[in-house]
């Protein structure tokens, strides 16, 4: 018997089947997605009918690959990339395309909805969680604002996962960890909250389907779904966002393990047996997928500042894992500030990259492709220094995403975040942490008290290897963070929300 993972991220549909007893994966595949083209700076759209395409696709590839009777997958989970907006007719039809994570057109309108709860004190205050920029909160106020007679059609709002749920099964559903990340939610009571909905229309609460706990799962898939691979009866579990499907993959299904992912965003997060609150907003007070919380770092820039380096030198992965090696630790002085794409934390949402430092000696390849691997950690390290403050004790970190493929990266994750760091046996975590929570749903039919952290502690497996933090390195490094820190603080726009709140934290 097979389980069928999926994850619909920003570039594309993966698809696992995984063995039920094993964990082994089976089968894979993949389609890619194609992003709206023509947007203004800082808009990031696609179209969900896109998804579902490159959903079938990546289905029927790894059916394909596997050569497994079609009628052995029992169950089904879905990944997909967290707080996008799929408004919907009354016919559950897309209204427009969705607007993505990474769309950052939304600043006024997410400072719009916070001073209506009374600033951002005040809405972290009341919902557990602050309202970033690229929440879904503000790109439904977005469309009120913008597209009034779209949203005067409005009927459902969804996100991208739960699109494709609806899709497969014909049931609107959110579960506690997608819902989190709305800005809509109050992540203590895990139920939506009346102030914040009022914030952009009283009448958006009869627009939100219901939220239930991501044990339980959606339903089963349609009859002329499953007819066109050849299905029987496949059970949809709740599936949940990107990070909450990772954090199952990689085995961060309880406390003392954390999970980085070093993709085209950077996101470092742990499991909690508690909400976990940062009163100053910087740290996402998540809930996860299993019924916890997972407090979540999240930066915007990552592997999306490789691939432009890359480009630039005309070099791919391999050469630029040579460069990065050849250089020292620190890359001869060179600091590079990576918000490329602006910034979620530090709050930086209209800030630029910088390469500082560059002089006669350091003014090469090498220590241009190690100075912007370094610089995309040291940013992490900014915010998992306040995770660490705010309690986290990670003994653990386990590295996921095209990043982790590179050991010198790693070895920097090491060094500069003073943790061992371990990758894998299966690097897809979010494709296979659905699958997994959908082995979890379908198993607790027959075994109520089955828990997912048993389930995870024998199907995930780690690689050999380990990153230890060599403690040379680390020093100077702590030398760099403080650097780094101090750069971006100087380089900061004068928002006086943001001066106020730097000059507080330091």
């Amino acid at each position: 018997m097979f389980a069928l993972g999926l994850d619909s991220g920003t570039q594309g549909t993966k698809a696992l089947l995984v063995k039920i007893g094993s964990g082994q994966v089976a089968g894979r595949g993949y389609a890619r997605h194609q992003l709206v083209a023509g947007l203004r700076p800082g808009e990031s759209e696609q179209d969900p009918g896109d998804w579902v395409r490159a959903m079938e696709e990546a289905i029927g590839q790894a059916l394909q690959s596997a050569a497994i009777n079609p009628r052995e997958v029992v169950c089904l989970g879905i990944s997909g990339q967290q707080h996008g907006f799929v408004p919907l007719d009354a016919d559950n039809n897309p209204l427009r395309p969705a607007k993505l994570w990474n769309d950052t057109s939304t600043v006024e309108e997410t400072e719009e909805i916070i001073q209506a709860l009374g600033g951002q004190k005040a809405f972290t205050e009341k919902l557990g969680i602050s309202l970033a920029v690229g929440y879904t909160a503000s790109k439904i106020l977005w469309l009120k604002k913008h597209e009034p007679e779209n949203y005067a059609r409005l009927r459902l709002v969804l996100l991208p996962h739960n699109y494709l749920n609806l899709y497969l099964t014909g049931r609107a559903h959110m579960e506690y960890g997608d819902a989190s990340g709305t800005g809509l939610m109050d992540i203590r009571s895990r139920t939506w909250h009346p102030e914040a909905i009022r914030a952009i229309d009283p009448e958006l609460e009869n627009k939100l389907p219901p939220i239930s706990h991501p044990a339980e799962p959606v339903g089963f898939i349609r009859k002329e779904i499953a007819a066109k691979f050849g299905f029987e009866r496949v059970l949809v579990a709740a599936g949940g966002g990107d990070n909450m499907m990772a954090a199952i993959g990689t085995g961060n299904v309880s406390e003392g393990i954390c999970t980085i992912s070093l993709g085209t965003s950077g996101t470092a997060f742990s499991f909690s047996g508690r909400p976990f609150i940062d009163p100053e907003g910087e740290i996402a007070a998540f809930c996860d997928s299993t019924g916890g919380w997972l407090p979540l770092l999240c930066t915007m820039n990552v592997t999306n500042t490789t691939e432009l380096l890359k480009e630039l030198l005309l070099i791919d992965n391999q050469e630029l894992e040579r460069l990065a090696a050849e250089a020292w630790a620190g890359a001869a002085g060179l600091i590079f500030l990576p918000f490329v794409d602006g910034e979620r934390v530090p709050v930086l949402p209209e800030a630029s990259g910088v390469i500082f430092g560059l002089n006669r000696q350091n003014f090469h390849r090498r220590h241009l492709a190690r100075a912007v691997m370094e610089g995309t950690v040291l940013n992490l390290g900014y915010g998992f220094s306040r995770m660490k403050a705010l309690g986290l004790k990670p003994y653990e970190i386990r590295a996921t995403g095209g990043g982790a493929r590179s050991r010198t990266w790693l070895q920097i994750v090491a060094d500069v975040l003073e943790a061992p760091v371990v990758t894998l046996k299966e690097p897809e975590s979010a494709a296979y942490g659905a699958a997994l929570q959908a082995i979890w749903c379908l198993k607790r039919q027959e075994t109520p008290d089955l828990k997912i952290s048993d389930l995870a502690r024998d199907l995930v497996l780690k690689d050999s290897l380990i990153f230890n933090p060599e403690p040379e390195h680390s020093a100077l490094y702590q030398e760099l963070q403080a650097r780094f820190n101090s750069l971006w603080q100087r380089l900061a726009p004068e928002f006086p929300e943001q001066r106020r709140f730097i000059k507080n934290r330091f």
